[in-house]
């Protein structure tokens, strides 16, 4: 049977190092004769990993002091309401940018609790770029970008920067957080759901400055409220304890090969070369605007008319899987996250290659 690699855009595949550490854990976590499911998230052992595994985020991004990281439950869909319901009173502005599915499914959550002003839209053309002009609201609170679109392959590879001085930047970095060097001072809060290049799904990293807090009126529920979280260190209520350890694990890795530097790096690489076989091949196409390409999720498409459940199949023998574009868009879509080797994207380009000259 070939080697299996995993293609999907999340959950997405998950270093072995990380999948043996959770495998073995769920059996006996660190000798201390229980499962790591079974323990308490009072206990010394959990709590001791909790605190590692915000050490290694802020180790790996440099994050300093003033702000706070925090491991929430609810997925970056969550955030799209607790981000307002927390920054933005019903009276202010804020703005957002329009570059995908669910930067729309932000924008639409953030109209529930105050105003936004939409700077820019690439939807007319099926978010197939970053718009380059934006047009900022010289009151807005902050501006906010999802700086990977997961289902269209494009991605943020400079960052806007607020027009109004007293605003911040806010990033859904769920499918490219830790995939490349970023500045975090640059932003006023950075949120990601785990599943796609971190960890299991179940578990959200939230990175947020200390001074954008307690500036609104609105009474909050205390489960929607950063500073509950913040007060408690996560652990508010049971958090998902073996999401976390993944999260962990994962940043194990990471550091172990060199950080986010060497990954970065390494990730280009793959893209570099799976888009320059999209290019020179006869078969297929890429529908994204070059210079905005993502080098985390790679969407292609047939030059003609021809039967994509066929490569698919194709590739499926191959053990190439789940590369399927999102229900959408259609097409196909390689998702190749810190976690995909380059042997991976490897043996998609070979598969590509004779699937051309059969």
């Amino acid at each position: 049977m070939s080697k299996i690699y995993n293609f999907s855009a999340g959950p997405a595949m998950l270093h072995s190092s990380v999948l043996e550490a959770v495998s073995k854990a769920s059996k006996d976590y660190n000798d201390h004769g229980q499962s790591l499911m079974e323990m308490s998230h009072r206990s010394k052992p959990v709590v001791e990993m909790v605190a590692e595994t915000e050490s290694l985020t802020r180790q790996l991004l440099n994050i300093s002091d003033n702000y706070h990281v925090l491991f929430l439950q609810g997925g970056a869909s969550l955030q799209f309401s607790m981000i307002p319901m927390n920054l933005l009173d019903t009276n202010m502005i804020a703005d957002y940018a329009d570059t995908g599915a669910w930067s729309a499914k932000a924008i639409k959550e953030a109209q529930l609790y105050g105003k936004v002003n939409i700077v820019c839209s690439s939807k007319e053309s099926i978010y197939n770029h970053i718009p380059k002009q934006l047009t900022q609201d010289e009151n807005a609170r902050y501006l906010h970008i999802t700086s990977n679109n997961t289902i269209f392959g494009t991605q943020w590879h400079d960052f806007p920067k607020p027009f109004n001085t007293n605003a911040y930047l806010i990033a859904d970095m769920s499918s490219d957080i830790f995939s490349r060097r970023i500045d975090v001072s640059k932003f006023g809060l950075i949120y990601a759901g785990a599943q796609k290049n971190i960890g299991p799904a179940g578990v959200t990293l939230l990175i947020i400055r200390e001074d954008i807090l307690d500036k609104i009126d609105r009474k909050i529920p205390t489960m929607m409220n950063y500073r509950t979280h913040i007060e408690k260190n996560s652990m508010f209520n049971t958090p998902p304890v073996m999401a976390i350890y993944a999260v962990n694990r994962s940043l194990v890795w990471l550091k172990n090969i060199g950080g986010v530097d060497f990954i970065e790096n390494k990730n280009k690489l793959k893209a570099d070369k799976l888009y320059k076989e999209i290019e020179r091949n006869s078969l297929f196409v890429s529908p994204i605007a070059k210079e905005d390409r993502s080098i985390m999720n790679v969407p292609f498409i047939f030059s003609n008319e021809s039967e994509e459940e066929d490569f698919l199949s194709f590739c499926n023998d191959r053990g190439l899987r789940t590369l399927k574009g999102h229900r959408s868009v259609g097409g196909f879509r390689a998702s190749i996250y810190n976690a995909m080797p380059e042997a991976g994207v490897d043996a998609l380009i070979q598969a590509m290659k004779d699937y051309e000259s059969r």
